[in-house]
């Protein structure tokens, strides 16, 4: 593979240039129109290709992302039968930014999809501000609109413009839609989104905002085919990553969240502290003569897991280490999910169901059943038997409140979107 291009002009104006790879068996013969799903994190760039047929449900063509951008770059990625396309690692000097990571990403990409036409681009977005409740097909005018929201997301939202920016400049007749974190969240009562300044600050948009509502709301639509029972319900869903957050739904609608202005409230999360006293903020600036930009580093990149644990952000490292400070960060982090479960659940007026969901949610049974244990108060029986064997639901058959482990699965969200905003 090529190591270093750039992103202009002949390297993304089409799929369908000469391949540099034998085309994978299945691409040749498919001949559907295709959307591309990018989902820019703040060292990472995950995306997904979809095919659009005439008739019928989108199909996942392919999926994968770039990870470590900054530290140790890595692209996997596979086919939607699970077969391995690509598994590559860089040195930090050949892909270092997003824009190089879309430029490795479409020569894969138009290596494997030369017989097929990608007729738009969906992004996910982090923050839409107050008045973004859908998806929105990008303009200028929108662009706009969305560069003033990133000091509200600073780790996200510069890169998510980026890729539409990089995507822009090579294919300018190509239609890309924007998805928010953000519009899920809009359905709360206006009172679940004030805080206790002057209301002028309202009116300028300091409310709660919450987050990771593309994941909620492909959840919440899953939940009528494989949890009917409780699909009308009060049901806590905890997305737990490397950024992590709760979300209380009522039939099927967003009615609290633990995130709020930023991305940086509610739990703690791999580099993030989460909820905290604000008075911190101003010791720092006052007696630790901390600027800004250093706040800003230290709240965004140098807390949570990574800063309790002084070892890792990763839930998995964490949990493989004897330090008692790995132990600790672990306990500190199931414990801030159950205070908001508490919370969440008076919110509802009671409680129905527990979902989890993401990285940590779907793959650690250790942080499940802490959790759940912790929750038995609340009417919640665990089984543990289900929880280690990965089952979807991991309570006992009479537990008053069921859980359940759920595979979130925000790029196909964001397909669907973008195929409606766009008539495909």
């Amino acid at each position: 593979m090529p190591r270093k291009r750039q992103l202009a002009g002949a390297s993304f104006a089409d799929f369908n240039g000469a391949p540099s790879f034998t085309p994978y068996r299945n691409f040749a013969d498919v001949m559907d129109n295709t959307i591309l799903v990018l989902n820019a994190g703040s060292s990472s760039l995950k995306f997904s290709v979809f095919a659009v047929p005439k008739t019928g449900d989108l199909r996942v063509m392919a999926l994968g992302q770039i990870e470590g951008l900054g530290t140790a770059p890595h692209l996997k990625a596979k086919d939607g039968d699970g077969c391995v396309l690509a598994d590559v690692r860089w040195n930090t000097s050949e892909v270092s930014t997003h824009v190089q990571a879309l430029d490795e990403i479409a020569a894969l990409l138009r290596s494997r999809f030369s017989g097929q036409e990608m007729i738009a681009v969906g992004h996910r977005v982090v923050h839409g501000g107050p008045d973004h409740s859908a998806p929105l097909r990008i303009t200028p005018q929108a662009m706009a609109t969305l560069q003033t929201f990133v000091p509200l997301a600073p780790l996200h939202q510069p890169h998510n413009l980026a890729a539409i920016r990089a995507l822009q400049e090579a294919r300018p007749d190509l239609p890309q839609v924007a998805c928010f974190d953000t519009a899920f969240h809009r359905a709360q009562d206006t009172v679940a989104q004030f805080y206790g300044l002057p209301h002028e600050y309202y009116e300028r948009g300091v409310r709660r905002y919450g987050f990771h509502g593309l994941s909620y709301e492909y959840i919440a639509a899953t939940l009528p085919a494989v949890a009917p029972e409780i699909a009308a319900g009060r049901v806590v869903i905890a997305h737990l990553g490397s950024g992590a957050s709760m979300c209380a739904i009522h039939k099927g609608q967003s009615v609290g969240s633990s995130m709020g202005f930023t991305a940086l409230d509610g739990l703690m999360m791999g580099t993030r502290p989460g909820n905290m006293d604000p008075g911190i903020v101003l010791y720092l600036l006052q007696q630790e003569g901390l600027s800004a930009k250093q706040i800003e580093d230290l709240l965004y990149k140098r807390s949570g897991l990574l800063g309790l644990s002084g070892i890792s952000n990763d839930m998995r490292a964490l949990q493989n280490s004897d330090s008692p400070r790995a132990r600790l960060a672990i306990d500190h982090f199931v414990y801030r999910i159950n205070r908001e479960l508490g919370a969440l659940a008076a919110v509802l007026g009671g409680l129905d169901a527990l979902v989890f969901t993401a990285g940590i949610g779907e793959n650690s049974a250790l942080i499940r059943q802490m959790v759940c244990e912790q929750a038995h108060w609340l009417g919640l029986d665990l089984d543990k038997t289900a929880n280690e064997n990965g089952a979807a639901r991991i309570s006992g058959a009479d537990s008053k409140v069921s859980a359940w482990v759920l595979p979130t699965n925000e790029e196909l969200m964001i397909a669907r979107h973008t195929r409606t905003v766009l008539g495909l």
